[in-house]
């Protein structure tokens, strides 16, 4: 298609894509020029590491902003699928109305923030850091834009009024931005001082029936990075009015050394998700396993731990594998529904704790703690959560004998270790990396994403040049989309730790239970519920600065705190009535979600046994890290 015979639209969307896949790769490109540089000419590439930081910048919200245009936006939307149709109209015109709103304010916010923030002649190696960050107050007004657009209105008089009364809603609730905007431009207006501190008096007073309708807003639909930043801007203006932190800590969170790592990861299960490497990994599992009771069972718990290990999200295994995995376990005639069903939908979270897990690279950087130790840490107990699975499987299977003895009759063409040596050799190749030493984490995980394309393009030859590029662009927004949560829970978390909250709570805690045991089994119960109801990634930037004092007033060892934490964060999407996994794997099967919660009780329960043992004995998780020197 010819430019000129483009619309606007889509040539805004075009560019879009283009910068926002253009900055990934330069993300995966420029470690590599590092380490070639560090290794052939014993230096660096100067201003590399402040350019790689804010690549991230870009990515995020030029993804973000795809995300808004693709609905990829994460969600909980509970009574969205409850509905009749005429109030799910209602209830999305809505959402997208306070969506749009708050995002408004996000946008006014973040312009302040650009011109308060960033110094006219603060440059990264010549290039103006305005000439880079402009990208923030546009990726917040594009998003909002879209929010507005996507209301299921019939008429565009409709529209134009519901745009009109948004905009004069975000522009009331965003005059605090506005007034230290002109501020400090020595620009004041009586009125405008008005409004602002009205809103500011609004969140102090009310701040807390403000949070408890976002939080409302929230569980019917509206997107999680927008109600997670939205409660941070009322109480961030009810506290000091100074809305403009909320996009300050977005900024500071993406420009974070342990960030970069996170969309190239996410993209190398992308470019696995799009080849057939889950097909030959079945393949390979079944003619490795299928003599041994509960064979293609395990077949499944590996393939789903693998996946889940480099997309870093539970569950995406039930959504990207559930079908045909639920198809070769039940042609096998070796498993009943229920039991495939159930056993899917555990395997969905087992995979969190090995690397490169993203969830453990989070962790570490919130929580201060070796990202490398916590890798070492989280080795035992995450063989211990597939393995209990495995025992229970093969346990089920030896009570219940197939009738037939099993499928025996593979196709001895298939299922070669040379059909998967290359998938093998990834983690292999990312252990012996980084945990070396010869490479650094990003560099790792740059080296993944070319050595996956070179695997998938030119060996295996599943995934052309079209199809990469293509996955780039699927992969972009819930990588911008993720990014963006991300940033919105630092700023939660922000002003949880500057009210001294976790500290007042450390002493709380400290008078009135005195047990380390009973402590425990406390921080279990917070993360089962935790794990119900928030996506793994806020659940870190918002629990783990509560929770990382406690443990250490308890002289509970920082690396086992995180192996737990994750671990019980794993199970609790398992746990009835709302675990995220339950939804998943209703929508993946077709089931209702009464018979998805019957099916996954057993399994749930093997889970949670195997939690506890991990939480109660720190020497599952520290014994390898003590024995290697740690």
């Amino acid at each position: 298609m010819r430019i000129d015979d483009t619309s606007p639209r889509d040539l805004f969307r075009r560019i879009e894509s283009i910068l926002g896949g253009g900055a990934l790769l330069l993300l995966t490109t420029l470690p590599l020029l590092e380490m070639g540089a560090r290794v052939f000419f014993s230096t660096g590439i100067p201003g590399s590491g402040d350019f790689l930081h804010h690549l991230v910048i870009w990515v995020t919200f030029f993804g973000a902003m795809m995300g808004s245009r693709t609905k990829s936006h994460l969600s909980i939307a509970f009574f969205e699928s409850i509905l009749p149709r005429r109030w799910k109209t209602v209830l999305l015109v809505l959402i997208s109305w306070f969506a749009g709103v708050l995002t408004t304010v996000l946008a006014l916010s973040a312009v302040s923030h650009y011109v308060l923030a960033f110094d006219p002649h603060a440059h990264i190696e010549g290039v103006p850091l305005r000439a880079i960050t402009w990208v923030i107050p546009l990726g917040f007004s594009v998003i909002a834009a879209r929010f507005f657009l996507r209301a299921p209105v019939s008429s565009p008089s409709a529209r134009t009024l519901l745009m009109g009364a948004g905009l004069c809603a975000g522009l009331a609730l965003g005059a605090p931005a506005i007034s230290n905007l002109l501020s400090a431009g020595g620009l004041e207006h009586p009125l405008l001082t008005a409004v602002s501190e009205a809103i500011v008096a609004l969140s102090a007073r009310h701040g807390v029936w403000v949070v408890l309708g976002l939080v409302l807003l929230i569980l019917l639909g509206l997107p999680l990075f927008v109600g997670i930043a939205g409660i941070s801007l009322f109480l961030l203006l009810g506290s000091w009015g100074v809305p403009e932190v909320v996009p300050d800590e977005v900024y500071t969170l993406l420009t974070d050394t342990p960030i970069p790592p996170l969309p190239l990861f996410t993209l190398v299960g992308f470019l696995l998700s799009v080849s057939k490497a889950g097909d030959r990994f079945i393949a390979f599992f079944r003619r490795l396993f299928h003599h041994l009771p509960g064979g293609v069972a395990i077949v499944a718990i590996l393939v789903s731990a693998f996946f889940t290990t480099f997309t870093g999200a539970s569950g995406v295994a039930i959504l990207a594998l559930g079908g045909v995995l639920s198809y070769v376990m039940i042609q096998s005639r070796q498993y009943s529904r229920p039991f495939t069903h159930g056993l899917l939908t555990a395997s969905g979270t087992i995979g969190l704790l090995f690397p490169p897990s993203l969830p453990i690279i989070i962790y570490g950087s919130v929580a201060h703690v070796s990202i490398k130790d916590l890798f070492i840490g989280g080795f035992i107990p995450g063989l211990i959560l597939v393995g209990s699975l495995i025992v229970y499987s093969i346990v089920w299977s030896l009570r219940h004998p197939s009738p037939e003895g099993g499928t025996g009759t593979e196709d001895e063409t298939r299922g070669r270790l040379v059909d998967v040596v290359w998938e093998v050799l990834l983690p292999c190749i990312i252990v012996v990396g980084f945990f070396s030493g010869i490479l650094t984490l990003v560099e790792t995980a740059a080296f993944s994403v070319v050595y996956i394309f070179i695997v998938e393009v030119f060996i295996t030859r599943e995934v052309s040049f079209r199809d990469a590029w293509k996955t780039i662009e699927r992969g972009l927004p819930i990588i911008g989309g993720i990014l963006l949560l991300l940033g919105a829970a630092k700023a939660l978390s922000y002003y949880i730790v500057d009210t001294q909250f976790p500290l007042v709570l450390t002493a709380w805690m400290k008078a009135h239970v005195g047990s380390k045991y009973l402590f425990l089994l406390l921080v279990t119960i917070i993360l089962l519920i935790t794990g119900c109801l928030m996506d793994t990634f806020s659940a870190i930037m918002i629990v783990a600065p509560l929770l990382v004092p406690l443990s250490e007033a308890y002289d509970i060892h920082p690396v086992h705190m995180g192996v737990l934490f994750l671990a019980n964060l794993a199970v609790g999407y398992l746990t009835p009535p709302v675990g995220l996994n339950l939804f998943l794997a209703s929508y993946r099967f077709e089931e209702h979600l009464l018979s998805i919660y019957k099916q996954v009780i057993p399994f749930f329960l093997v889970l949670f046994t195997a939690v506890l043992l991990i939480t109660y004995v720190p020497a599952l998780s520290l014994g390898l890290l003590h024995l290697l020197g740690g």
